[in-house]
C-alpha cells in the first residue's frame, strides 16, 4: 500500500510566509498604537469614565470605545470631542502613523502640542479647538501633506503662525481665531482663500504679512 504525503510547494509555502509576516507585522503595530493611546489614558483624568473600555491586556485597540481602526486593524481615528477629558495630549500620539482623524475638541487639556504630530503623515484633521493648550504651534505641523481642516481655535497658543504652512496644498479649513497669536497672517499657498475670521481675537496678530516691507513676526 502507498501512503501518500503532502507538503506545500515552495510558492505556496512562500506565500503562507508573507502572509504570516503580514499578519504578525499587522498584530506588531496594532498593539504599538494601543500602547500608545493607553499612555494617553495614562495622562488623562476622565471623569466621566470615557476610556473605561482602553483595557491595555487586549491583542489591539480596535474594540476600545472611540477608537476607530481600518480592515488591517490599524487606527485611523480617535474621537474623544466633548469628553470632559482634563491633562496634556503628550509625544506618544505620534506612533499612530496611520491616524486620519484626531478629534480632541472641547476638553480641558492643557500643556503644549506634541511637535511629534507632525509624524501622523496621513491626517486628515486635526480638531483640538476650545481646551486651555499653550505655547507656540509646532512647525512640523507643516509636514502633514494630507491636512484639509486644522481647527486649533479657542485656546492660549502664543507666538506665531509657522510659515512653513503655505506648503500645506490641501489644506481647505483652519481656524487659528481666539488665541494670543502674534506676528502677521501668511499670504501664500492656501492662506490665499481663509477669511480674516480665521484669525481673528488675537490681540497681537497685525493682519496680512506685508511681504518685503516687515518681518513675518513682527510684534512677537
Amino acid at each position: 500500500m502507498t501512503l501518500w504525503s503532502w507538503a506545500p510547494a515552495p510558492m505556496e509555502a512562500g506565500a503562507v510566509l508573507v502572509a504570516l509576516l503580514a499578519l504578525a507585522a499587522a498584530a506588531g503595530a496594532s498593539n504599538d498604537e494601543g500602547d500608545a493611546l493607553y499612555a494617553l489614558r495614562q495622562r488623562l483624568s476622565d471623569p466621566n469614565g470615557v476610556l473605561q473600555s482602553w483595557d491595555p491586556t487586549l491583542v489591539n485597540p480596535c474594540t476600545w470605545f472611540h477608537v476607530t481602526c481600518n480592515q488591517a486593524s490599524q487606527v485611523v481615528r480617535l474621537d474623544l470631542g466633548n469628553s470632559n477629558v482634563s491633562g496634556s495630549i503628550g509625544p506618544e500620539l505620534g506612533r499612530l502613523v496611520n491616524l486620519k482623524y484626531l478629534e480632541l475638541y472641547r476638553n480641558n487639556l492643557d500643556g503644549e502640542i506634541p511637535k511629534e504630530l507632525g509624524n501622523l503623515k496621513n491626517l486628515i484633521s486635526l480638531d483640538l479647538y476650545a481646551n486651555k493648550l499653550t505655547g507656540g504651534i509646532p512647525k512640523s505641523l507643516s509636514k502633514l501633506n494630507s491636512l484639509r481642516f486644522m481647527r486649533l481655535n479657542n485656546n492660549k497658543l502664543t507666538g506665531s503662525i509657522p510659515r512653513e504652512f503655505a506648503k500645506l496644498s490641501n489644506l481647505k479649513v483652519i481656524d487659528l481665531s481666539n488665541n494670543d497669536l502674534c506676528g502677521t497672517i501668511p499670504v501664500d499657498g492656501p492662506f490665499s482663500t481663509f477669511p480674516l475670521r480665521s484669525f481673528e481675537n488675537n490681540s497681537r496678530l497685525n493682519g496680512p504679512e506685508l511681504q518685503g516691507l516687515v518681518p513675518y513676526d513682527f510684534g512677537c
